[in-house]
């Protein structure tokens, strides 16, 4: 672990991070590391999530955020109907971000830490936000951790809750900067992925679908029926929503748009 604020910034060697790997395999490991929407805070046990619950601030009322380095991984964990794989896959085949609301598959839980971590990354109906694509920085390590160690990666933003970080490493906070343990700095890699825009018009946030209905059952298959009740819904807009909503409309007849619904 390095011993100074300074010592921390490493910059991402454009493969996998193996810093950040054996940091994250070791008790309590906690880092920041680049997506395409800015940096993350990443962690794999309940004594990193409580030290990212605290350096974010943050409330713990919202689904827990599971990175899935592959549609294996994501296989192996959350319960999915045909439908809901169909629609993640042709985002992976896209490689576009994803976030999708999902129940464990049975047995999956195993895999979570026995120390809390299940308390600390699932909201009050058994859920959480499984998340693909979010940037290739982050995905090596992610699958690194999965395939050679059997460890899953937890995540949420690195910054103060409600507050961005400009997809700059510079933007992540003091109070960030001084809980963790290593900062990954690729500030060209996360411009590169909207070239176009600005502080003030780049998505600091991915997409998020939920397909759980009130009790966080799966939402049913439609089978090409219409009006099937509860269907899809996208709870939060960012990164790509236009394509896909698209993506939406060609893998499910009904569907809603609530931003904010999981509040």
């Amino acid at each position: 672990m390095k011993d100074t604020l300074s010592d921390k910034h490493i910059r991402w060697n454009g493969g996998v991070q193996t810093e950040a790997v054996d940091r994250l395999v070791q008790p309590g490991g906690c880092i920041v590391s680049p997506t395409k929407v800015g940096y993350i805070v990443m962690t794999s046990d309940a004594a990193g999530l409580e030290r990212k619950f605290s350096a974010k601030n943050r409330k713990r009322n919202k689904p827990g955020v599971v990175l899935c380095g592959s549609m294996d991984q994501l296989r192996a964990l959350a319960d999915l109907n045909d439908e809901i794989e169909a629609f993640y896959q042709s985002h992976w085949d896209k490689d576009i971000l994803l976030g999708c609301i999902l129940p464990w598959k049975d047995g999956a839980r195993a895999h979570i830490p026995d120390d809390g971590s299940d308390a600390l990354m699932m909201d009050g109906r058994g859920t959480s936000c499984f998340v693909i694509k979010f940037g290739t920085p982050s995905e090596n390590t992610v699958r690194t951790l999965w395939e050679e160690h059997g460890k899953l990666v937890f995540a949420s933003s690195a910054n103060p809750s409600g507050k961005g970080n400009r997809g700059l490493v510079e933007g992540i906070g003091e109070q960030i900067e001084a809980e963790v343990d290593m900062i990954i700095e690729a500030n060209d890699y996360v411009a590169s992925i909207q070239p176009d825009a600005d502080e003030k018009t780049r998505y600091e946030q991915g997409v998020m679908v939920s397909v759980v209905d009130a009790k966080g059952a799966l939402v049913p298959l439609q089978n090409g029926n219409r009006d099937v009740s509860p269907g899809p819904v996208l709870i939060r807009k960012g990164l790509a929503c236009t394509e896909i909503m698209e993506l939406m409309s060609e893998h499910f007849i009904s569907w809603d748009y609530r931003h904010g619904h999981y509040y």
